[in-house]
């Protein structure tokens, strides 16, 4: 009897075994059978339109504000006034991305002053000729002279950016900025023939000759951008002839001037009862180091 009731038990337990193997490989099947189900794709992303369309046409191309009886081997009367004062490679016209360029653009390479020596700009900007026109002007009769006359004279004008098809402060979507048009300049230092280089938004340069410099800037171009004014122009000088309605220029320029040292009595910051705490005596210089270990080797 009691091998028949061990027999059972083994048989009992194999049944189970095999149930549950056949459990485990049904769903093994349907989970298969569910893997190799086609799994639908994503729906296609809408065609995005380019940047910059490729103009298909010499109109598309040349922009709406062309006008053939404009083409002419003659330069522009801008362009002649320029080359008796400056060191320029003509471009006659830019054409886009999109908005982007414009007519009678100039390489400026450097400014030709009064007593025949030259100012060069590193990089040399490429701009529209009435920009580059009054850019060597301020040089020449302004910002030139007044270097010149606080020691040492100018020998080049180190420019950051101009020409640039790009949106205001380089932000994508923003309003095209004057530099698409080149119609702007950012200025970082100027070189003097002593090698030293001077930047203009260094508050340790002379106070005077940078206050002449913004004042001189503002007068002469539309819009003056430096440190103060968005936080985009901290190191260097956005100089444009932006045309606003009304005449309206824009000014914001911040000659700054290190802070003031500490006053003395303002060193020590402890108080007690409302009273500064003084400060110890300063140590004897041949006072004993008690702070070293006895018998440690100075």
């Amino acid at each position: 009897m009691a091998n028949i009731a061990a027999m059972k038990l083994v048989i009992a337990i194999l049944g189970l075994a095999c149930a549950g193997t056949m459990v485990a490989a049904g769903e093994t099947a349907s989970t298969v059978a569910a893997i190799t189900e086609p799994v639908p794709l994503p729906r296609p992303r809408p065609p995005q339109p380019p940047v910059w369309a490729e103009p298909h046409t010499f109109r598309e191309a040349a922009g709406p504000d062309f006008n053939s009886a404009d083409v002419t081997s003659e330069p522009s009367a801008c362009r002649t006034r320029l080359e008796t004062m400056a060191a320029v490679d003509p471009i006659p016209r830019l054409i886009g991305p999109g908005a982007c360029g414009g007519s009678d653009m100039v390489q400026l390479n450097a400014v030709l002053m009064p007593d025949d020596a030259r100012v060069a700009l590193k990089p040399a900007p490429v701009l529209r000729c009435e920009m580059a026109e009054q850019l060597t002007l301020w040089v020449r009769n302004e910002a030139a002279p007044r270097v010149a006359q606080a020691g040492t004279p100018l020998r080049s004008v180190d420019t950051y950016d101009d020409f640039d098809c790009r949106g205001r402060n380089r932000v994508f979507g923003a309003k095209m900025s004057e530099h698409g048009k080149g119609n702007a300049v950012d200025v970082r230092s100027f070189t003097l023939a002593d090698s030293h280089v001077m930047e203009l938004t260094d508050i340790t340069a002379p106070k005077d000759l940078r206050d002449g410099l913004r004042e001189s800037a503002c007068a002469r171009f539309t819009t003056v951008l430096g440190p103060g004014s968005d936080g985009y122009h901290e190191a260097h000088i956005h100089l444009d002839l932006a045309d606003r309605s009304r005449g309206f220029r824009i000014c914001q320029w911040d000659v700054r001037e290190p802070p003031p040292p500490p006053k003395p009595e303002t060193v020590a910051s402890a108080q007690i009862d409302g009273k500064p705490v003084p400060l110890p005596v300063a140590r004897p210089a041949n006072a004993p180091n008690l702070d070293r270990i006895p018998g440690q080797k100075p």
